[in-house]
């Protein structure tokens, strides 16, 4: 999230510029971590050695999940509550981390800008982050391409033998929006050149290779997922993984260094680990796990975030990533701002920032389902509201008491324009909370033993809400090639769309009585989950008519246009 800069307010690049940066190896040194063993990249940018994680601190201190409602174009301001927490809970004396998700170039010159937060609660340096940072993207692009370069190589050369597969199935990934990839015919121009296939691009978030990079636990953890990754399929319908393909370790020597977490810092010099970046609404949407577990390693509190809204970032934080790694979060964010829910109230998108208490009030029912939804998850809740120029004092006040019958705590976030000092009471209220009444232990939404249409009919009707769930050919053909393969156990990453409770964008609110159609189902055996595709979500976004591109430039030597 980020306001419109005014002659009163600053841009978020230029407080980036103006604020006052620690050299890396002094925030290091701050956590007990011996500068000597960081790898820095630059000054200001490092990644951190695997033996600094601690397990026993680990087990002791607090996380926080951070979430939201669902969100409008614009996003809800989820990284920049996460990183204005982080401070505020530094400001009234605790030690606290923020873990977050690399941000995407896909998005960064596309749609949204910048995902570095905003205001006077970001994580520096802004433009690095933003752009290739420690090449952690560009080494998993490269992972997952060597692998498709490896599988062609492998049919043509095994043409004319028993060896080559019936069909593959891994496809090439950039991390850039380019709905042109999306179905591409390889191999044109002769036998010289490989072989005709149809083929396609995936955006490098919604990768296989991000998702277990995210998950992975150290190199050998890493390397076991990359050799269960399935690549295609035999003639006796056998899959066919990289271990198979017997380049598992070349994969792994390509990541060894990506996996290490980065260390950099907010506008407020406190500590941040941000590392991976799957997208939620493709992917499981959490920043990796190794980052999370040293952010813990290092402090007493460490505020992290799950993509989009709760009923995507945060199912799968939950169901996925927490029921994997063990961690536990002691209290849940849900996000909310009056434009989001004058949205869902039915006004236009130009017209949500226009003062609307009968929008607001219509909008409501979304937020009380994300609410219920983390408190059927065991989770103890604070609605944090992102509150902005044009909201009312009747409308905040209107929602404070909504939530005050809700039995939800309510704060207003102030971390944008000023820093920690404007999140200190979302901070006292996140504390109380977490000393008198944490989070209980997580009621997930299916059980592993569940089968495979049993764990989606789960997720859609119990978070969703759905009514219904259809299976269209190629996914009931899935479900039973899954279940022979031994793959009924993994848990389920539902991708959809992110702007609805539905597979349909144009459903706002908190609508009932619908119908959820997966059309598809894809095996990620290194990630440890099956992707359930809903509705016309594509793994490969497209360009806005007015994409950020058109607004990124150097002037004067300084970058402008990120956020």
């Amino acid at each position: 999230m980020s306001e419109t800069a005014t002659k009163s307010f600053p841009s978020d690049i230029e407080i980036s510029r103006a604020a006052k940066l620690k050299p890396i190896a002094e925030i290091a040194g701050n956590l007990g971590i011996d500068p000597d063993d960081i790898i820095p990249y630059g000054k200001y940018k490092a990644k951190v050695p695997l033996t600094y994680l601690n397990e026993e601190k680990i087990k002791t201190s607090n996380l926080i999940l951070v979430t939201a409602i669902t969100p409008n174009k614009a996003g809800v301001g989820k990284t920049v509550t996460s990183v204005a927490l982080s401070l505020g809970l530094n400001y009234i004396g605790k030690k606290a981390a923020v873990a977050l998700r690399e941000p995407s170039l896909g998005p960064c010159f596309g749609m949204k800008g910048g995902a570095a937060g905003g205001g006077y609660s970001q994580v520096l340096p802004m433009e690095d982050i933003n752009l290739h940072f420690t090449g952690d993207f560009h080494a998993i692009t490269c992972a997952n391409n060597m692998i498709a370069a490896l599988l062609d190589n492998y049919q043509y050369q095994n043409r004319n033998t028993g060896k080559a597969l019936e069909r593959t199935v891994w496809r090439r990934v950039a991390d850039v929006n380019d709905r042109s990839l999306r179905n591409i015919v390889s191999g044109l121009g002769g036998s010289a050149n490989g072989i005709p296939t149809e083929a396609g691009f995936d955006i490098t978030p919604a990768s296989e290779i991000m998702a277990l990079f995210c998950l992975a636990t150290d190199l050998d953890d890493l390397q076991a997922r990359i050799e269960r990754i399935v690549l295609g399929f035999t003639f006796d319908k056998k899959p066919f993984t990289v271990k198979d393909l017997g380049v598992a370790e070349a994969i792994t020597v390509l990541l060894k260094d990506a996996l290490l977490p980065n260390l950099v810092q907010t506008t407020e010099q406190t500590t941040a680990f941000v590392h991976g970046g799957p997208f939620a609404n493709i992917a499981h949407g959490c920043n990796s796990v190794l980052a999370t577990k040293m952010a813990l390693s290092s402090s007493d509190y460490v505020v992290t975030e799950s993509g989009f809204g709760s009923d995507l970032g945060a199912e799968k934080f939950l169901d996925i990533k927490c029921r994997l790694s063990g961690l536990r979060p002691k209290a849940t964010i849900v996000v909310v701002t009056s434009a989001a829910l004058k949205l869902h109230g039915g006004v236009a998108a130009a017209e949500i920032s226009k003062p609307n208490m009968e929008a607001l009030i219509a909008g409501l029912p979304n937020l009380q389902r994300h609410v219920e939804n983390m408190k059927n998850f065991g989770q103890s809740v604070v609605v944090s509201f992102n509150r902005f120029k044009h909201d009312s004092d009747e409308e905040v006040n209107h929602l404070e008491n909504f939530c005050e019958q809700q039995g939800v705590v309510f704060a207003i976030n102030n971390g944008f324009t000023m820093g920690g000092e404007g999140a200190a009471a979302l901070a006292q209220k996140v504390v109380d909370m977490i000393e008198n009444n944490p989070s209980k232990d997580i009621n997930f939404t299916y059980d592993l033993t569940d089968s495979i249409k049993t764990k989606i009919e789960k997720i859609a009707t119990k978070i969703y809400r759905a009514s219904n769930v259809t299976f269209a050919g190629p996914a009931v053909t899935k479900l039973k090639q899954f279940e022979a393969n031994g793959w009924s156990n993994l848990p389920i990453c539902i991708a959809k769309t992110q702007y609805s409770f539905t597979d349909d964008e144009k459903k706002i609110c908190a609508p009932t009585g619908f119908t959820i159609n997966i059309r598809d189902l894809v095996i990620n055996a290194g990630a440890g989950f099956i992707v359930a595709v809903a509705g016309e979500i594509m793994r490969m976004p497209g360009l806005p008519k007015d994409p950020q591109a058109l607004h990124i430039k150097l002037v004067n030597g300084f970058i402008e246009g990120l956020s």
